[in-house]
């Protein structure tokens, strides 16, 4: 689904790059976001800001960046908790208290995946630790990464299946520690950044949050929600929309771009003027938008 606005309105806020677990570099990606003919690109790597500054150095002409990151989150409210993502544009990446939750999330991700390799090589499965975090190259950890090494064995063929419930989706999945998602909305805010709801009814991942917890973001800061996405129904798009509508908050559409962990493309999904626009009014952390 991609846009059909003029020049100047490709605008893909969701992309992710070797500084989590997208598989092009984040010189790579703002690249390839020129070279898809997309206008603005937000990098919004798995709790980390570390492809910030390649990705502003490798720059190209006329491609705007807007800065980000994807908080993995979780609703304490049902039990057990719910798991979801926050996307964060343009905050501090200086702020202290940000810095350290994403520290500490970093850190957990990386014990989660230690301890799938165990229970995988308990079971006779011959993957290396070190080899999947030479893997990640000293990005976020993720379970993707692992994924590579269940392909690389030859014992899956794609990360689709990888993810399938006889391996990481279920069998070899372990919790891991995330931040509540309104301390996260709370944390964002305070750093000056702008906070958006990821893929907030995507069923096909398994348990979504009701429409009164969303309610309770909204109240407690949270801007907008990600309606255009691979992995929302036509249906669930437009019930996003709405209740975007109904609660005052903007919707964006973004590919949740992976290189070749998905096959979703870069643009796929584009945001609106008017929502891109309420972002960069509404930030006060990052100073303007980066722009080739």
């Amino acid at each position: 689904m991609t846009s059909d606005r003029g020049p100047g309105h490709r605008i893909d806020l969701h992309a992710h790059s070797t500084a989590s677990d997208g598989t092009l570099s984040p010189a790579e990606l703002v690249r390839a976001a020129a070279d898809v003919g997309l206008d603005v690109v937000a990098i919004t790597d798995h709790d980390t800001t570390a492809g910030w500054a390649p990705a502003v150095a490798a720059l190209p002409a006329g491609l705007r960046l807007v800065r980000g990151a994807e908080l993995s989150c979780r609703w304490f409210g049902a039990d057990p908790p719910v798991p979801l993502h926050l996307l964060a544009y343009l905050f501090d990446p200086d702020d202290p208290e940000l810095v350290a939750e994403l520290a500490r999330v970093r850190a957990a991700r990386e014990v989660r995946g230690e301890r799938i390799v165990d229970l995988l090589r308990a079971d006779g499965i011959d993957v290396d630790w070190a080899e999947i975090l030479t893997g990640a190259g000293g990005g976020t950890v993720g379970r993707p990464h692992i994924a590579q090494a269940l392909i690389r064995a030859g014992l899956v063929a794609t990360t689709t299946e990888a993810f399938g419930p006889d391996w990481l989706g279920e069998r070899y999945r372990l919790p891991k520690e995330d931040i509540d998602v309104f301390h996260a909305v709370r944390l964002v805010r305070a750093a000056g950044g702008v906070p958006v709801f990821a893929h907030p009814r995507a069923t096909r991942r398994g348990r979504v949050v009701p429409d009164e917890l969303i309610a309770e973001l909204a109240a407690a800061g949270l801007a907008g929600l990600e309606a255009d996405h691979e992995d929302h129904s036509p249906e669930e798009r437009a019930h996003v929309r709405g209740l975007a509508a109904e609660l005052g908050l903007f919707f964006t559409g973004s590919s949740d771009f992976h290189g070749t962990h998905k096959t979703v493309r870069l643009g796929a999904f584009t945001t609106s003027p008017e929502a891109y626009e309420r972002i960069v009014a509404g930030a006060g952390g990052v100073t303007g938008i980066a722009s080739g």
